[in-house]
């Protein structure tokens, strides 16, 4: 029996696209795939005033939801926490008898200009992303979604275009992966970075 194909939502969120160097190539690697949605936030909302009923329709559409952006003040930019703030709403996305959610997969593919080795106790960072990160999960928790860990592309200014171009494929194949459901849950829960179980 083939395995079903799941829905992407990838949400997007990035207030300088036209300086990016890594999300322009992440993105491009993954518009054109069947099941996925790009969905750029900044782009459909330059005011932030949010459709919150089409929002929710879109997450009622799909399966796994992705929150791409930069890791700014290690956290997302305003425009991804708006968002939060207003589509999963009480009565929605949690709170007694709202499990419109419950059972979707959420993960976080991000990139952060610091190094691996300063997102750590003894590093500049003094935590690691996952703990930078534990509001996202908590959120998800709220919602009865499954948590997944990040995808991260740390080093981003130091990363020359050829380097960026391979990360940008390993992303389209995680996507491809997830959406065909490739990855035992055992791997996707257990990896720090999803980027490692990428074959």
């Amino acid at each position: 029996m083939a395995k079903q194909i799941k829905k992407i939502l990838v949400l997007f969120a990035h207030p300088a696209f036209h300086k990016s160097k890594v999300h322009a190539l992440l993105t491009k690697s993954i518009e054109d795939l069947d099941g996925v949605t790009l969905h750029n936030l900044y782009e459909t909302y330059p005011d932030f005033f949010i459709d919150v009923k089409k929002e929710q329709k879109l997450l009622l559409e799909h399966d796994i939801i992705v929150w791409q952006h930069p890791f700014y003040w290690y956290s997302s930019p305003a425009i991804l926490k708006e968002w939060i703030d207003l589509v999963l709403e009480h009565g929605f996305a949690y709170g007694k008898n709202a499990n419109a959610l419950e059972g979707k997969t959420v993960f976080s593919a991000i990139s952060t200009g610091g190094s691996k080795e300063v997102y750590c106790s003894e590093g500049r960072n003094k935590y690691t992303i996952q703990e930078f990160l534990i509001p996202f999960q908590q959120t998800a928790a709220l919602c009865r979604m499954n948590y997944l860990p990040p995808f991260v592309v740390h080093g981003t200014y130091v990363r020359d275009k050829d380097t960026i171009r391979a990360i940008a494929v390993e992303y389209r194949k995680l996507i491809i992966g997830l959406r065909d459901n490739l990855y035992s849950s055992h791997d996707l829960e257990n990896a720090s970075y999803l980027n490692s179980i990428i074959a």
